[in-house]
């Protein structure tokens, strides 16, 4: 089911201009990384994502879903992502959007996994029987090392040799 959800917003893609925006339908959906991310994240760190379904035509949408997407692109390990962990935020739904009118949202994430990833929103409408994404935006994720031989090898070596060093002076002191 995942994968078809991502061949189906693989082909909505195709005919987006690379300028950030995708339409179809009256509706247009734009996505955009906030500036405030970090220019380099790692592990641990939070991005948000800005976008925007904009009702571009002249009658009103009802019933429209928007999601967040993310697929994991490293080369022998491509699939979908599971956002369980990654973000609370995964749906918004409004029931009316009148002509003009447009959904703002901002998508928060918290990176879980190193890697390459292509984050998109993708939205439907009661009414049209299709799909309109955004165009993709790529991020990479550093791992970050979960142990710190910095902070480990102190407590690692001198917890010994403070009990040893401990044992000696009570033998010392006793004799």
């Amino acid at each position: 089911m995942n994968m078809l959800r991502v061949v189906l917003i693989v082909l909505a893609c195709a005919g987006s201009a690379a300028a950030g925006t995708a339409q179809a339908g009256g509706l247009s959906v734009s996505l955009a990384p906030l500036a405030s991310n970090p220019s380099s994240p790692q592990m641990g760190d939070r991005l948000a994502f800005h976008s925007v379904i904009r009702n571009d035509g002249a009658a009103p949408v009802t019933g429209i879903i928007a999601w967040i997407s993310l697929v994991q692109v490293d080369p022998g390990r491509e699939q979908p992502v599971d956002l369980e962990d990654w973000n609370a935020h995964k749906a918004v739904t409004v029931g009316n959007l009148a002509p003009g009118q447009a959904i703002v949202t901002d998508w928060p994430m918290r990176l879980i996994q190193s890697g390459h990833y292509r984050v998109v929103i993708s939205a439907v409408n009661r009414e049209a029987g299709g799909l309109i994404a955004s165009p993709f935006v790529e991020f990479a994720v550093r791992r970050k090392p979960v142990v710190e031989s910095q902070r480990v090898l102190p407590v690692a070596f001198g917890i010994p040799l403070a009990i040893a060093g401990l044992i000696l002076w009570r033998r010392w002191r006793s004799s």
